[in-house]
């Protein structure tokens, strides 16, 4: 997919990776990249660096996504590009109570669910469109201590897949991003945590990632490489990596951090 000319949304864009993106979709030429956060302030810190709108957004709500949709278009014209950025980290297992638990499935699944329901029938009208979903490493492996974080991120990941097989034929594009440790809110404190083992990285880099992946509407965008190699001693040997994994989780059990 060409940026040039294109409207892009960035959720999430108050901060982060979500800052990152933004940015860097406008200095790829961009015709408007609107940042929305349920933190105004930052989203329009995020803009002024590149004289773009922001708008308020709280992807825990589908109203409020169908109005941030629906605001865009109005003002902007179609939107080609959705980035549903936007996340949050639980801690704990299965203990984590039940506000916590909807809270995060809102946020980190139902958001990927929403946007799409809203826009992919605007997409395939008129002739497609692009979803890029920030996950997370732990949505294709786990997040030792955070069942919460484990569990929505996989379902953003299996939510990227359904839309890339079901809608590509009606020209619709879908990268996910998988990372392991960003610089973010999220992260801070965390610098030595079990998601930073293979390094912690600037959002910079990872927006730069999205915008190849993108260009070249490759599915899966990994800015850690090493996630690769997980992935594989995974398949090929279910029990011995959840051996390695319990490891992880005796020596980091209480210190989490995702993306």
């Amino acid at each position: 997919m060409d940026i040039q000319g294109k409207v892009v949304v960035v959720t999430g864009a108050g901060s982060g990776i979500g800052r990152a993106l933004a940015r860097k979709f406008a200095e790829a030429g961009a015709k408007a990249v609107i940042a929305a956060d349920i933190d105004l302030a930052g989203a329009e810190d995020t803009a002024k660096a590149y004289g773009g709108p922001a708008m308020r957004c709280d992807v825990s709500s589908e109203a409020s996504i169908l109005a941030l949709i629906e605001e865009t278009e109005a003002k902007h014209g179609p939107i080609a590009l959705f980035c549903s950025n936007a996340g949050i980290l639980t801690l704990g297992g299965p203990e984590a109570p039940d506000e916590e638990w909807r809270r995060i499935i809102d946020i980190n699944v139902m958001a990927h669910i929403w946007a799409a329901r809203h826009l992919v029938p605007l997409m395939a009208a008129r002739g497609g469109g692009y979803f890029l979903n920030t996950a997370s490493a732990a949505g294709l492996l786990s997040q030792v201590g955070s069942m919460p974080y484990a569990v929505t991120k996989h379902a953003a990941v299996a939510v990227a897949e359904w839309l890339a097989l079901t809608y590509g034929d009606q020209g619709i594009g879908v990268s996910v991003l998988c990372p392991q440790a960003v610089r973010s809110k999220m992260t801070a404190g965390h610098e030595e945590g079990v998601a930073s083992l293979d390094g912690m990285l600037e959002p910079e880099p990872v927006a730069e990632a999205c915008l190849r992946a993108v260009e070249a509407e490759t599915f899966l965008v990994l800015p850690h490489t090493e996630v690769l190699t997980y992935m594989r001693n995974k398949a090929e040997n279910y029990d011995r990596w959840i051996g390695g994994m319990r490891k992880l989780n005796r020596r980091f059990g209480g210190r989490v951090e995702g993306r």
